[in-house]
């Protein structure tokens, strides 16, 4: 169980960029599962060559966020669907991915990385550990608020709540667009590149479903944390990616088939998104908008 809530604190900061798309941006984005396979490859080669962990960390988000802003010019400049420019990209990856890493499969396991230190101190897969991955987690999660409050980040919130009214302001949508698409994949790859550190090796089809996975920890996290303001919008994601795991830790400890997870995962999505609405029809109250993205206003207000 301690492992499995480390996982899921580490896909917290995958779950951190599935919230500024389809939350605050409210744009599908499919180019998360080859954004992360991205991350991983880049992490994986730059350690096999030297590279200082941070370092091959830093360029998993570089190679995510370039990834993620060629689907943002493939939508805004090339005019092309969301959902469609993000499949395209994420069909690209998988080519670029095997040309990067050169082979399916890249082994770390006798590789320095950042969780070498923790490792060798005998601190992971411990309370210790959660401890640890807890606090950088919290300081992430600060930075994205602190982020998403700033004049820049009140653009990109504003454009996923009402790009009409944003645009009539003299920003410039395309922009705002590109720049949440490109930070989205960059959490992303970074994500990518920490789990390969973790679990020791890099795989070609490692993001396989992994949007799936992303916004059941988006939608679990906030359907039963709320939104009421940004601070508990954005942790709820990252709680959610925990529970995710732990609800995958115990269907594998009843005995379930692992080949069975997808099913698994797409089933806690739909529930995930029907409770509101379950709710709102027990209490007699008006349908809950928990799948929108949360009001800039409101949630300025409450932050």
């Amino acid at each position: 169980m301690i492992g499995a809530v480390e996982v899921g604190l580490i896909y917290g900061v995958m779950a951190l960029g599935v919230f500024l798309t389809f939350r605050v941006l409210n744009f599908p984005d499919l180019t998360v599962d080859g954004s992360f396979t991205t991350g991983a490859a880049t992490a994986a080669v730059g350690i096999l060559n030297g590279w200082h962990p941070a370092l091959a960390t830093l360029a998993g988000f570089g190679t995510g966020f370039i990834a993620g802003g060629v689907t943002g010019l493939l939508h805004t400049k090339g005019r092309i669907d969301g959902l469609l420019a993000g499949i395209l990209t994420m069909i690209a990856l998988w080519s670029i991915n095997l040309r990067i890493m050169g082979s399916a499969n890249i082994p770390l396991l006798r590789q320095e990385t950042l969780f070498t230190p923790l490792r060798e101190a005998g601190l992971l897969n411990t309370w210790g550990g959660i401890g640890g991955l807890a606090v950088i987690m919290a300081v992430l999660g600060a930075l994205v608020v602190g982020f998403l409050k700033t004049d820049l980040g009140l653009s990109l919130r504003a454009t996923g709540d009402n790009g009409q009214m944003i645009t009539s302001f003299g920003v410039s949508t395309d922009f705002t667009k590109t720049l949440t698409l490109a930070l989205s994949n960059g959490f992303v790859g970074m994500c990518g590149a920490l789990i390969a550190q973790y679990q020791g090796f890099s795989d070609i089809s490692m993001g396989i479903g992994l949007i799936l996975v992303g916004l059941a920890s988006v939608i679990m996290g906030q359907a039963i944390f709320g939104q009421r303001n940004l601070w508990l919008a954005v942790y709820a994601v990252i709680v959610g990616a925990v529970i995710y795991r732990l609800i995958i830790f115990a269907a594998l400890q009843v005995g379930l088939n692992p080949n069975d997870m997808k099913l698994i995962t797409a089933l806690l999505v739909i529930v995930a998104l029907l409770l509101p609405r379950f709710k709102a029809m027990v209490s007699g109250k008006p349908k809950s908008r928990a799948v929108r993205a949360p009001e800039p206003a409101l949630a300025a207000k409450g932050a």
